[in-house]
């Protein structure tokens, strides 16, 4: 952006003998008589080549302002660049989930990549800290019998069991004791908790609200953390919280389907509920994440963090895509922090008005 370089004084001291008076920047200054546009820079302790100068609208190249003589009225510009410096990245709290505290707040999942060693990648690539298995026998083992588990390093992530496929709440809490056994043999913290998907239809893949609120009561006495799945229904949200979930996970749209957020209001209303009396209660999308600004957009509303697998692992360039993520959802938590401007009717202009030189004659 092009500004005035300062505000001249009225006056310039150490003037002596016969002076002139002209303009500069808008301000009236007076200088000997007989001084050039050279002069005038060095009384003003201006380097020329970091400027622009104007004499009544005309500009004056740096190589002849030794040659120009300033006269009386004559109305000078002096301009030059402005813009801001390095700053540092600005810090943020950790998520926090229970017991667990993370740096990245995304969620990989592990199903659907075209092999394990993609998948692997992924979670490298996306800088997630936790990732999410489901507790089936088709889910841990691939076509050659390899454990999925040998692609996921223990002592790197936090692995985050869950109950997919589950239709009921006898199966769900099953599934999620199966999990916690698996992990506590492998040493890894996330046996402590699960996450509960307890569905309600296959076609949608909706959770039932009844029977998760169900399962949910009866893993949280069983000492389980449950990070539960469930709709954007604010009401079902804080019923779940209330039955001691610690956390709740509204789908942005049906799992699978790339659909991205599509009730963002609801999810506001969600938050404000789960929020109202517990700021730090940790709120994370949980499903229909289609690209990364999907990703973006729930990290604007609130939300603390995301969790995602079909979007990474079903795309084209799989590891690409896990790039993407990884930054959508810093990109989403600075603005979210940040704090975005109103929307308006009309424009308003983001230079400044000062400053501006002045106006060619119409």
């Amino acid at each position: 952006m092009i500004e005035e370089f300062t505000t001249v004084r009225s006056e310039s001291p150490g003037t002596a003998g016969p002076t002139i008076e002209i303009r500069v920047n808008g301000e009236q200054y007076r200088v000997p008589a007989g001084n050039t546009l050279a002069d005038l820079l060095s009384r003003l302790g201006l380097e020329p080549r970091r400027i622009a100068v104007e004499v009544n609208q005309e500009l004056v190249p740096r190589t002849r302002l030794g040659e120009y003589v300033l006269r009386p009225g004559d109305r000078v510009e002096i301009v030059t660049l402005v813009g801001g410096g390095e700053v540092a990245e600005p810090e943020d709290e950790p998520l926090v989930i229970g017991k667990f505290r993370f740096r990245s707040r995304l969620i990989l999942g592990s199903g659907k990549y075209p092999s394990f060693e993609i998948m692997q990648q992924c979670h490298e690539a996306s800088g997630c800290e936790i990732v999410t298995v489901a507790v089936r026998r088709e889910r841990l083992f691939d076509k050659q019998g390899r454990n999925i588990l040998d692609f996921i390093d223990p002592k790197k992530y936090t692995i985050l069991p869950n109950t997919a496929g589950c239709y009921t709440a006898e199966d769900a809490v099953r599934h999620a004791r199966l999990g916690r056994e698996i992990l506590e043999g492998y040493g890894n913290p996330g046996a402590a908790w699960v996450k509960l998907e307890v569905l309600g239809d296959p076609k949608t893949l909706l959770p039932d609200p009844i029977a998760t609120l169900e399962a949910t009561e009866r893993l949280v006495a069983e000492g389980f953390q449950v990070l539960v799945y469930t709709t954007d229904d604010p009401v079902l949200a804080r019923r779940l919280k209330q039955a001691g979930a610690t956390s709740v996970m509204p789908a942005g749209s049906p799992i699978g389907s790339g659909q991205g957020i599509l009730n963002p209001n609801n999810i506001r209303i969600l938050l404000e509920y789960l929020k109202e009396d517990d700021p730090q209660y940790p709120v994370i999308v949980d499903a229909g994440v289609g690209t990364a600004s999907d990703v973006t957009i729930a990290m604007e509303l609130g939300c603390d963090g995301v969790l995602l697998n079909t979007g990474v692992a079903q795309a084209k360039d799989p590891v690409r895509m896990a790039w993407a993520m990884r930054w959508a959802w810093q990109a989403g938590r600075l603005a979210y922090r940040a704090g975005r401007i109103p929307k308006k009717l009309y424009a308003t202009a983001s230079s400044p008005l000062e400053g501006l030189i002045e106006p060619s004659r119409r």
